[in-house]
Formats: structure tokens, sequence, C-alpha cells
């Protein structure tokens, strides 16, 4: 199966320190890739660079014919960035200006469980609340990738498993495929069909496990707490004080 998206031997420095080093990895149709390091590694570069959004950087982003210009690619942010002078249903359908598609606004809205908040200001939501109206804004384009930034690091708990399971069931809805960053083992193996460990300064393609398990999945599976240890393990012998 072709890749959606494809980052092929990524070099990145800020002036004269090292990020990464000669990163490569691809993202096919449907997939759920996770992107697992310590702090600074360079995960949220790379998902920058994933994105568009940095283009300071040697190696190459290759992105599928398959995408539609302009809105393949969708991203949410570790932080919600609503406009608070806006409702939530004019910021799930800001990109569109003034020509936002009403009935897949309401659509989204649905969704993500916040048909009753449409016409809410962003300060009238929860935590949670306002990270599911970011995810339904991410989705308004239709994209085929989704690219997440520790979307869920700044709620709680229950909230934060509820968020994930909202996320694996809309990418299975609408058939998106997810790159997502995260610091939570318990997040990545639960959702992901493949978990990349980056580690060493600068930071290289350390391991990749792949999680072959059906979904919806156990948290508590045996099998997912192996991964889970495997993958600490290789994260505290690549960690760098």
């Amino acid at each position: 199966m072709s890749a959606l998206l494809e980052l092929k031997h990524i070099h990145k420095a800020y002036v004269d320190l090292p990020v990464l080093d000669d990163v490569s990895l691809s993202l096919a149709p449907g997939e759920v890739v996770s992107l697992l390091g310590p702090s600074g590694c360079g995960k949220s570069t790379l998902l920058r660079i994933a994105a568009g959004l940095d283009r300071d950087f040697r190696g190459e982003l290759s992105l599928s014919s398959q995408l539609q210009p302009g809105n393949g690619v969708g991203v949410v942010f570790q932080e919600p960035r609503l406009m608070p002078w806006l409702s939530v249903a004019q910021n799930v359908g800001f990109a569109a200006g003034g020509r936002a598609e009403q009935a897949w606004v309401r659509q989204l809205l649905a969704d993500v469980g916040l048909g009753a908040h449409a016409e809410a200001l962003p300060k009238q939501l929860s935590g949670g609340q306002a990270q599911r109206a970011v995810i339904a804004r991410g989705l308004y384009g239709r994209p085929q990738v989704l690219l997440l930034d520790e979307p869920f690091s700044a709620v709680d708990a229950f909230t934060r498993m509820k968020l994930q399971d909202l996320t694996a069931e809309l990418a299975a809805r609408y058939e998106i495929a997810v790159l997502l960053v995260t610091h939570d083992l318990d997040e990545a193996f639960y959702l992901s069909d493949r978990v990349l460990i980056l580690g060493g300064t600068p930071s290289r393609l350390q391991r990749e496990l792949v999680v072959a398990l059906p979904h919806p999945r156990d948290r508590r599976s045996p099998q997912l707490a192996s991964l889970r240890g495997e993958a600490l393990t290789e994260l505290y012998q690549s960690h760098v004080l």
C-alpha cells in the first residue's frame, strides 16, 4: 500500500544545535502511527515538518497524489487555540471563512458530542470540550491525514481516555490516517498500529514496535503491557541527561 505521507532522511538543526539526524517515516492510508521520545527530542518539530509548517530542514517531505491539495492534511495542536470571540460552530468552520458548510459543521459537532454547544463561546467550555471542538475543526477540511501534537496532555486522565476513544472512532469512521506525538505510552499503544521511538542527541529513530492487535482494544491487555515495557526500556536506555 502506497504511503499518503513520507518523511525521508530528515535533518534539522536550530542554528548550530542538531535536533534530528536522518529520520525517515511513512504513513499509510488508515494507519495510526505514534511518535514517542523524551522531551526536546524533536517529536513536535518532526510533526511541524510533516504539516508543512517548518520548511527549514534537509531531506524530503512527500505527499501522495491521493491527497487533495489544500485540505489533505489536518493538524491539532496541544493548545486548543480557539478564537475566543467566535462561537464553537464558527471555530469549527473557521478555515472556510463565511462559506462554511453548516450541515458538515453540525455533523462534526454531533460526532464530538458538542451538538448542544454550537453557539457557545470557548470560555464556556471545559478543557475536554475545547479539545473536542479542536478535533472537529481539524476534521472540517475532510483530511485524509490528521497530525496530532500531544492533543490530550492538558486534560484529566478520565477525559483523556474518552478523547482517545473518540479519536480512534472518528479516524476509523472517516478513514483517516493519524500521526500522533505523545509522551504517554498507554496512549501510544492503545491507539496505534505502529509506535516509533526517537532518541539520542541528535535524535534518530531508535525502534519501531508493531501493535498487531485488533480494535477496539482492552487497555488492560497483557500484549499492550508487554509492548509498553519494551518501549520503556528503549526510552530509558536512549535517554541522555
